[in-house]
């Protein structure tokens, strides 16, 4: 049997008599991955990670270490690292690429296994689709010195289209293996040839529906958010293939709600007229839907707000690493002469609670992205508030509120209109 001197792992990777590579998987990628793999929602998704993390470490360091010190084209991780992740979090397969080329690499554990199965997402999304699919076989089950990963051999985005079948209940093409190429070599000779087929454009997924879906679908119960069948797939892979969204999906589904408004900037012209954006609503309207208590828990603000006209109040969910404590964001307009509005921004305990999470911090945030102001919680404080400021008509400023690995930020602009107090 042939050999191939890897430096990689200073070990030997074996070319089995029909070609198919063949490593030992050194322990320290076996370490290395399962510690990466940590970073998912649920033990599923972190075994998968961890297979993912294995195969590509595994053969991205023996890509590496075949191509000269001269290539023009490095291989590297796609889209990037954090990339990955948000995409291992929901679909098996990682990609390498090398230049204009893009390598999919689809492990599996099944040694009786007789097709490659693609997630739908690696062939029907514009921007994940590949060149070269490679079916990988990893074995696990021995001694952590003796895992092997064994690549059957590979095929193309044109062959996957046309010669397999595509099974709808788990939204996967499957490929008889006996169509796959065993001899890596060829891929160096269809450098040239075009190996990907026609992907038609996914549809348009406004920033409401996107919302929606994030709303369902960052609930980390739901352990394969791919196969709801109340979501088309068209749908779901436009959400997917945006990279703000999907990151927005990940952080939702391991807890670390990290977002900005994705709808424009809240128009708090429109809220002195008493129309409110999505997800706020008026103290006075929350007042008639709550009990008392709620009402209660406001006293602070009653004080503050004299002589303001409008206010407005979000309420705000801190995800699971915050046993999904919940705060409330409200902002408070005074129309100015010339057009400028007078703000006054705090934060307050609610669903019950008495006091606020110590260091949850209070911003304002230009548009540059500067600090204006910030504040934070101290223990048993029940509320914060930022001082009282003063924006003119076409500015836009943003608050934000954080804690531990939450963050949220909405977004604020003034147009200028005319406004009659009653």
């Amino acid at each position: 049997m042939p050999l191939l001197y890897d430096k990689y792992n200073n070990k030997q990777t074996r070319l089995a008599l029909n070609n198919q590579l063949f490593f030992q998987i050194p322990t320290s990628i076996q370490q290395q991955a399962w510690k990466d793999a940590q970073r998912h929602s649920h033990k599923i998704a972190q075994y998968s990670a961890y297979l993912n993390r294995v195969c590509l470490y595994t053969f991205l360091g023996w890509l590496n270490d075949q191509l000269s010190d001269e290539a023009l084209s490095k291989p590297s991780i796609y889209p990037s690292e954090d990339g990955l992740r948000s995409i291992l979090e929901v679909v098996n397969g990682a990609a390498i690429e090398i230049g204009s080329r893009r390598i999919i690499l689809i492990p599996y554990e099944n040694i009786d296994s007789e097709s490659l199965r693609v997630p739908q997402e690696w062939i029907d999304i514009p921007a994940f689709v590949g060149d070269y699919y490679l079916a990988v076989q990893v074995d696990l089950e021995a001694n952590a010195d003796e895992c092997t990963l064994t690549v059957q051999g590979f095929t193309t985005h044109r062959q996957v289209k046309q010669l397999s079948k595509y099974e709808p209940c788990d939204r996967t093409y499957i490929l008889p293996t006996d169509h796959l190429i065993t001899n890596l070599t060829v891929m160096q000779v269809t450098l040239g040839i075009q190996m990907r087929a026609e992907v038609p454009e996914l549809p348009f997924l406004s920033n409401i529906e996107a919302e929606n879906l994030l709303e369902l679908l960052g609930d980390a119960s739901i352990y394969s958010p791919r196969l709801r069948v109340d979501i088309p797939f068209a749908q779901w892979a436009a959400l997917l293939e945006n990279d703000e969204w999907r990151q927005q999906l990940y952080h939702r589904r391991i807890g670390r709600f990290v977002t900005k408004n994705i709808a424009k900037g809240n128009n708090l012209s429109q809220w002195l007229q008493n129309t409110f954006d999505n997800g706020w609503q008026s103290l006075n309207t929350l007042f008639n839907q709550e009990s008392g208590k709620l009402v209660y828990t406001f006293r602070h603000y009653e004080v503050a707000a004299k002589g303001i006209s409008v206010d407005g109040i979000k309420l705000i969910d801190l995800g699971m690493q915050l046993s999904h404590r919940s705060v409330a964001l409200l902002v408070g307009l005074t129309p100015e002469a010339d057009g400028k509005v007078a703000v006054r921004v705090q934060l307050h305990p609610a669903k019950g609670q008495t006091y606020l999470p110590p260091n949850i911090k209070l911003a304002l945030i230009s548009q540059s992205e500067s600090i204006l102001q910030e504040i934070q919680s101290r223990i048993q404080d029940n509320f914060i508030q930022l001082k009282r400021f003063i924006c003119s008509p076409g500015k836009i400023f943003k608050i934000q509120v954080a804690i531990d690995e939450f963050s949220l930020t909405e977004e604020f602009l003034i147009e200028p209109i005319a406004f009659t107090q009653q």
